[in-house]
């Protein structure tokens, strides 16, 4: 069996050079492009840039001030649709293979984000003013 290991090494080795190579290109790219904006970016902040822009308005008064539950809203909202679109692609393309027990647990699992959908129509999230 040792003898046997030599002569699979190189072959082993080429199946994975498709790998290694994709890995290196992405890891060149990746590293590109996360230098490339302190090359090439316009180095003049004002003001307004930078403020603050994550909470919609700035801080002011201690941490423990309460925010407006619409931004909780948003993001509630975001995250049906996200988990929605992340799990109905599979369950669609392996829709033939799941039969009725992966049928009804989709329909459950869209039922309990329909729910979270109707709870945030129902407290405005959908409308912003």
């Amino acid at each position: 069996m040792p003898a046997l290991l030599p002569d699979l090494l190189p072959a082993l080795l080429e199946e994975y050079l498709p790998l290694v190579i994709f890995m290196a290109v992405a890891g060149g790219l990746a590293g590109a492009l996360i230098l490339a904006p302190f090359i090439l970016a316009f180095k003049a902040p004002d003001s307004e840039k930078l403020s603050a822009y994550e909470c919609g308005f700035n801080a002011f008064d201690d941490a423990r001030m309460k925010f407006d539950v619409r931004f909780y809203l948003v993001s509630l909202l975001f995250i049906i649709f996200d988990l929605e679109v992340a799990f109905l692609f599979p369950w669609a393309v392996a829709f033939k293979d799941i039969g009725a027990l992966g049928f009804w647990s989709m329909m459950l699992f869209l039922l309990v984000l329909t729910i979270g959908f109707v709870y945030e129509w129902k407290k405005g999230a959908l409308e912003w003013d």
